[in-house]
């Protein structure tokens, strides 16, 4: 056994959130504006290569691995590397393998996800409103998501539900989310927007403190605390109406920094080792220049050596400027 990763706060790092592309089919307001310009392909890590860095990773000590984007299953070939990926979960490597989706692509991959061993996915859903969605989305297929979700559930995967709370846009919703989520054993997290990446409009206007909408639902819902964990930053209630749990992600109104176990490697490479930080560590060079994974190995450690104790996410209501320059869809979602 290799000594685990632990980064300076004496956090092990054991979760993983790997972007195999930056693109994605759907252009939602809060994330990328609509005319992006997208990476070369020729940058981009080969699928060979994303599993020769996560199979680094495992035998570090990583027990969780969530595959994302952009959008990751408009990754030309992608269950290659899904399927790849799987033979950690049969050797007891890995717990667990994941992704998050916008759904647009289920309907073609749910029943080979669950063969290649994922069982849990994350599908982002803002609304339940098909013309609010089209809003949103810009360039997104209500119907086509809906039959994603319906063929991951027949396909026997757990669903979460995603959605960030904007203001003005979806905080009417949320009863209604939690309905219709109950009513088909889904969990529903509810995120924050976060400030990264220029978009087209001003995210002080799209800000909505989870602390109050909490609050809110609290006069409606019986919302009882768990302790549940997933291994990421949702911290969760059991809706005792619905049986149901309600996840809250709250990169700003509470620093969940304390118990981060992650890190985010990029479709180029490049390991973030905070969401809310610019600091990163190349992992393509030490990988390409050596087929022994020794170099790779000791650059990542080395990286972990670099982990902050929290991020630096902040709305500036001045410049109204974002706070990480770079979009999520380059980080991992």
């Amino acid at each position: 056994m290799m000594t685990p990763l632990v980064d300076p706060f004496g956090r092990e790092i054991s979760y993983i959130r790997i972007s195999v592309t930056d693109r994605c089919d759907f252009r939602c307001v809060y994330c990328m504006s609509e005319d992006m310009t997208f990476l070369p392909k020729k940058d981009l890590l080969t699928l060979e290569e994303l599993d020769r860095l996560t199979s680094a990773f495992v035998r570090l000590g990583t027990r969780k691995v969530r595959i994302t984007g952009g959008e990751p299953l408009v990754r030309k070939g992608v269950m290659q590397l899904f399927r790849s990926l799987g033979r950690h979960l049969h050797g007891g490597g890995l717990d667990e393998l994941t992704v998050t989706t916008n759904g647009s692509q289920l309907a073609r991959h749910a029943g080979a996800l669950h063969e290649a061993g994922v069982r849990r996915i994350n599908v982002s859903l803002d609304t339940l409103d098909p013309e609010k969605f089209r809003a949103i989305t810009r360039w997104g297929r209500w119907d086509r998501v809906m039959e994603g979700i319906a063929a991951a559930t027949e396909a026997g995967l757990a669903i979460k539900i995603n959605a960030v709370a904007m203001k003005g846009v979806n905080e009417d919703e949320f009863d209604r989310m939690i309905h219709w989520c109950g009513d088909r054993g889904f969990d529903l997290t509810l995120i924050e927007t976060m400030p990264m990446g220029d978009i087209d409009g001003d995210r002080t206007e799209q800000y909505l403190p989870l602390s109050a909408v909490r609050a809110d639902l609290a006069r409606r819902w019986t919302l009882i605390d768990s302790d549940h964990r997933t291994g990421g930053p949702a911290r969760y209630v059991r809706i005792a109406e619905t049986g149901g749990r309600l996840g809250f992600i709250t990169p700003m109104t509470h620093n969940f920094c304390e118990s981060c176990n992650r890190v985010r490697l990029t479709c180029t490479g490049t390991l973030y080792m905070c969401l809310g930080q610019e600091d990163s560590a190349d992992l393509k060079t030490p990988m390409r220049t050596s087929p022994d994974d020794a170099p790779l190995e000791a650059a990542i450690r080395k990286a972990i050596g670099r982990k902050p104790k929290g991020h630096d996410f902040v709305i500036d209501r001045a410049t109204r400027r974002p706070s990480v320059s770079r979009h999520m869809s380059v980080t991992g979602g």
